[in-house]
């Protein structure tokens, strides 16, 4: 018997799809489809394959308020913000399409002892990419128009949250006219996808994820040296200068603290302030935050939506908990936030201060609404903290001066 799945939306705890994960004919049969399927796909014109990429992009999400809407009630990001993923996908999926051409273009040597020497980009084969839900459109689109217009063909593996943009991305794959087995989808679990990458058909496996999840894929794709390309979690620091501008900055971070319920793997996770301007940077930052609107996230005044789910919301609980009880101290009152559900993942957002290195909510991904806040004395104790850490995604400096910026840029 089939095991199976179901997606619960954090908005209302209700059943958003159901379905069979798939088996091992299943899995037969759409690799063997995408292998066959390669061949004519990279002998395909450029041109056309550009074409038709393009039209496969702009209608998975035609139907906008519908895309939207599905987003919200699979993941929880209020529906007021949908639609910016949504022009993303199209923004990056229309761009990397007309970067093609200059792309994958021939680069020329030149002649040398009567040899013509060039570079020619060649498709792999196929290519397997796993996507999660914390933006699931951006993340496919990132592996899927590049892997597609280079003459290669896909086997996706979205989330198991957001299977319905699964469904749209494989339904526009099939309207778009793209040939039987150039985009394909597959319901898998953690061992499926081990099963998948350790076929030979599968030559490359883009995947967006977890830590663990990045372990996972690299361990299963060692075994056959397959390449691979992870983007993996982050613990991503902000400076802010004893020359910033204090308003605008907090403005900005609390954006960046607290966007998608702080589920993004670039989300500000740590902060540290320059002693000049920490008090009035905290106060700043708690009177932006305290303006955050948590609720249902299908309310287009919504601002704060639930995290993904409850466990999700244990976990972060924990390291605020944690660092409470090793003497931080919370700056954000859950109360004024009172739509915060028990039982269900409405998380109000949180700043902590009286932080250290110590706690884990300074040193491990919390991908949730929680920042921990840091004082400290000159840009060298910044530098040093903002280094002091296992990940290395992004991070921003905030100052007035574009010099001062670029000279800690280099140094981080």
């Amino acid at each position: 018997m089939s095991k199976s799945f179901r997606t619960i939306s954090p908005v209302d705890g209700s059943v958003v799809f159901e379905r069979a994960l798939d088996g091992g004919d299943e899995v037969e049969r759409v690799l063997a489809g995408a292998n066959e399927a390669f061949e004519r796909w990279r002998q395909t014109d450029l041109a056309q394959r550009c074409t038709m990429v393009r039209r496969f992009v702009e209608l998975a999400v035609h139907e906008t308020d519908a895309v939207s809407q599905e987003l919200t009630i699979q993941m929880g990001r209020p529906v007021r913000d949908g639609g910016a993923e949504i022009g993303g996908w199209l923004l990056r999926g229309r761009t990397m399409v007309d970067l093609a051409p200059q792309a994958l273009a021939d680069i020329e040597l030149g002649e040398r002892d009567g040899f013509t020497r060039f570079i020619r980009r060649e498709p792999l084969g196929v290519v397997l990419v796993v996507a999660p839900w914390n933006y699931p459109w951006l993340t496919a689109v990132n592996a899927l128009v590049p892997a597609l217009v280079a003459g290669n063909t896909v086997v996706l593996k979205h989330s198991e949250q957001t299977p319905l943009v699964a469904e749209r991305i494989s339904r526009a794959a099939r309207e778009a006219g793209l040939p039987a087995g150039v985009l394909q989808v597959l319901y898998l679990d953690h061992g499926g996808v081990a099963d998948v990458i350790g076929d030979p058909r599968v030559a490359f496996v883009a995947f967006t994820g977890s830590v663990d999840g990045g372990h996972a894929i690299q361990h299963a794709a060692s075994k056959r040296f397959v390449g691979a390309a992870l983007e993996l979690g982050g613990k991503d620091p902000a400076y802010v200068c004893s020359d910033a501008d204090v308003a605008r900055s907090a403005a900005n971070l609390v954006e960046g603290s607290f966007y998608n319920a702080g589920q993004s793997c670039c989300g500000i996770e740590r902060i540290y302030v320059h002693r000049d301007v920490y008090k009035p940077f905290l106060e700043a930052f708690v009177a932006t935050a305290n303006e955050l609107l948590l609720g249902d996230p299908r309310d287009s005044s919504t601002t704060l939506g639930p995290v993904v789910r409850v466990r999700n919301a244990e976990g972060i609980q924990a390291q605020i908990d944690e660092a409470i009880t090793a003497g931080a101290r919370p700056l954000l009152d859950p109360a004024h936030f009172k739509e915060a559900k028990r039982g269900l993942p409405y998380m109000a957002p949180q700043a902590l201060v009286d932080v250290d290195h110590s706690m884990r909510i300074m040193s491990e991904e919390t991908f949730g609404p929680a920042v921990g806040i840091m004082q400290v004395r000159d840009d060298a104790e910044a530098i040093a903290l903002m280094n002091d850490s296992m990940y290395g995604l992004t991070a921003s400096v905030w100052t007035d001066d574009l010099e001062h910026a670029q000279e800690i840029a280099t140094r981080v």
